[in-house]
């Protein structure tokens, strides 16, 4: 192949990606504002979460927060504004933040005095706090998290994965020793795992970030990392080891038991509403949502048939006391607008991702049974979603229960299927670049370990190294790229 053939090919395949990304981007889009769940606000880059969306975020936030506290932390709140010479402590962590800060220069009327940062991250208020708090040993381990919105003045937008503003959790700690830190920090990170494929059933990996990716002011940088049904990389939490960098900064001093003064060792770490995003991309097909049953507003949705006033007294009068039974038990909802066709609601639930669907007509009363849909269940030649079964209405509670943890159960074992199924060991660096493009997933590949290969690498390809994985193997071999010497593999994607 001629070179001038081989470049036209290259521009084709180029276009086609573009077509492919604008394509799923617009479904992302569509599916976010047609179920409901977000709409774009009046200032650029910030968005509105819809009830429906916040119900989703309520039921992610009450779960993670039981466990951040049974992990000993305690929630706190901390101003929004952070003087500007507070940034400037962490001389590194405001060279990371500083292209995306909002800066407040007058209030009142008037100039202020000193310029306020509004919060990108809290490392440097919060610091600014334990530097009083923490005088002995005995003040330590100090261990705080907030739930809180951010602002990051991010130049290319999507609804929930990346915006302006967002809600978050971010916890911060600090430790007498290093030892203490480094645990607290691994220790948090096997938490946003547990949330992750226990609560959105999204499988992970977990391991370090390269220096490039780090979280700028820390040693090291944890994360976990999915793979989305479009084959890039979502990172779905970050935890932090900060080591003695902002208590240095900031003269976060204790007296230790051996009687010196020294400075605290700390962490940080969080996760934010991307989690939606994250279950939006990970889990929706073309229908809309697919939502976990753990996380789902409303678990199960129940629909009427009827066609004339006497069916629909009887049948209405069973749904509501199949309600009555259910809702102890899980969130349920009567849709009972007649208004609407049982086929509308059908498609308006689906779309919404219901996980089940109980669908109950005057035969279903006679008999004392009902149908039950799941909305994990692949569609058919017909796009008819899962086969509805009937089931008794006796022990109805039980049965809806088991069958919420088969769906829940399932929709993670198909993410994992997805996600090995989509993941590569490559050596060449042509077939690095060619399966990027042919629809990216996670490729498993050598790394020389130097900075400036890595960034050639995401500078001609995308992709960059989203993790080096705690349960990586050792494997001599040679970089993808430059053919140095590697001793193991790393993970690569292109990613949000």
């Amino acid at each position: 192949m001629g070179v001038q053939e081989n470049q036209a090919q290259v521009a084709v395949q180029e276009e086609e990606e573009k077509g492919k990304d604008a394509e799923r981007a617009r479904w992302y889009t569509d599916t976010i504002q047609q179920t409901e769940l977000a709409d774009y606000s009046p200032v650029k880059g910030c968005m509105v979460i819809r009830p429906y969306g916040y119900a989703l975020w309520e039921n992610l936030q009450k779960s993670l927060d039981q466990m951040i506290k049974d992990t000993g932390h305690q929630n706190a709140y901390f101003p929004l504004f952070i003087p500007e010479s507070f940034l400037q402590k962490e001389k590194e962590h405001v060279e990371g933040f500083a292209p995306e800060c909002a800066v407040v220069t007058h209030g009142g009327g008037k100039k202020l005095e000193e310029p306020l940062i509004v919060r990108p991250t809290s490392e440097t208020i919060i610091n600014h706090m334990f530097a009083k708090w923490v005088q002995s040993w005995r003040d330590l381990p100090l261990l705080i998290n907030q739930w809180a919105n951010v602002v990051r003045w991010e130049m290319r937008t999507r609804l929930f994965l990346r915006t302006t503003e967002f809600l978050w959790q971010e916890g911060h700690t600090a430790h007498a020793t290093a030892e203490e830190a480094e645990q607290e920090a691994r220790t948090m990170l096997e938490v946003y795992r547990d949330l992750a494929e226990n609560w959105l059933a999204l499988p992970v990996l977990t391991g370090q970030k390269t220096d490039n990716e780090r979280f700028r002011g820390a040693v090291r940088t944890y994360c976990i990392e999915a793979l989305m049904r479009d084959g890039k990389a979502l990172q779905a939490g970050t935890s932090h080891f900060l080591g003695q960098n902002f208590a240095r900064a900031f003269n976060i001093q204790f007296q230790s038991q051996a009687g010196p003064l020294e400075f605290a060792w700390q962490t940080s770490w969080g996760v934010s509403t991307r989690l939606i995003g994250a279950i939006v991309m990970g889990h929706g097909d073309e229908k809309g949502l697919v939502l976990p049953p753990k996380l789902a507003p409303i678990q199960v949705v129940i629909v009427p048939i009827y066609k004339t006033d006497e069916e629909k007294a009887l049948v209405l009068t069973r749904c509501r006391e199949l309600l009555s039974q259910l809702k102890p038990h899980v969130r349920a909802h009567l849709d009972d607008r007649d208004n609407y066709t049982p086929g509308f609601k059908f498609n308006h639930w689906e779309q919404k991702g219901v996980p089940l669907r109980l669908n109950v007509g005057p035969k279903d009363v006679a008999s004392d049974v009902v149908e039950i849909a799941r909305r994990d269940l692949t569609f058919d030649k017909e796009k008819n979603y899962g086969k509805t079964r009937g089931v008794s209405q006796s022990g109805l509670a039980q049965t809806v229960t088991e069958l919420l943890a088969q769906v829940q159960q399932n929709m993670f074992d198909r993410a994992l299927d997805f996600r090995k199924e989509s993941t590569r060991a490559l050596d060449s660096y042509d077939d690095f670049k060619k399966v990027l493009d042919e629809g990216g997933g996670f490729i498993e590949a050598h790394w020389c370990r130097n900075g400036d290969c890595e960034l050639s690498i995401k500078e001609e390809t995308k992709a960059t190294i989203r993790l080096m994985p705690f349960d990586s193997q050792p494997a001599p071999g040679k970089c993808i790229r430059c053919s140095g010497a590697s001793d193991s593999r790393v993970v690569f994607a292109r990613a949000y």
